[in-house]
């Protein structure tokens, strides 16, 4: 049995967000994310086959949600669920520190 620090390992710079599967099964996936002033792209928005929650260890993030005016802004410590085929967007996260989630895709069955 190996251990490991989800802080650990953090890169000073990105080009892209970083995506690391900590535990991948067929019914689920963990991730840790990690964001440096990154969005997505302009005009596409996230549409999932399966639930995901999500939570923000460090850093803040705004995201915003296809069928609501208002983006949802994060702090360290605020998760929420993302249901299937709920269209959504990373908006925002901080420039200045690592931005890091961790997020679960699950079967929603």
């Amino acid at each position: 049995m190996a251990s490991s620090n989800l802080f650990a390992a953090m890169p000073t710079a990105l080009g892209q967000e970083l995506i690391e599967p900590l535990i991948e099964t067929p019914s689920l996936r963990l991730e840790r994310i990690v964001s440096i002033g990154h969005v997505t792209p302009t005009g596409e928005w996230y549409d999932q086959d399966r639930p995901e929650w999500v939570i923000l260890l460090s850093g803040g993030a705004t995201l915003r949600f296809e069928d609501q005016v208002e983006p949802i802004a994060l702090r360290p410590g605020d998760h929420l669920l993302i249901p299937a085929h709920c269209r959504h967007r990373v908006e925002w996260t901080d420039p200045n520190q690592h931005t890091v989630w961790l997020a679960l895709h699950y079967r929603g069955d």
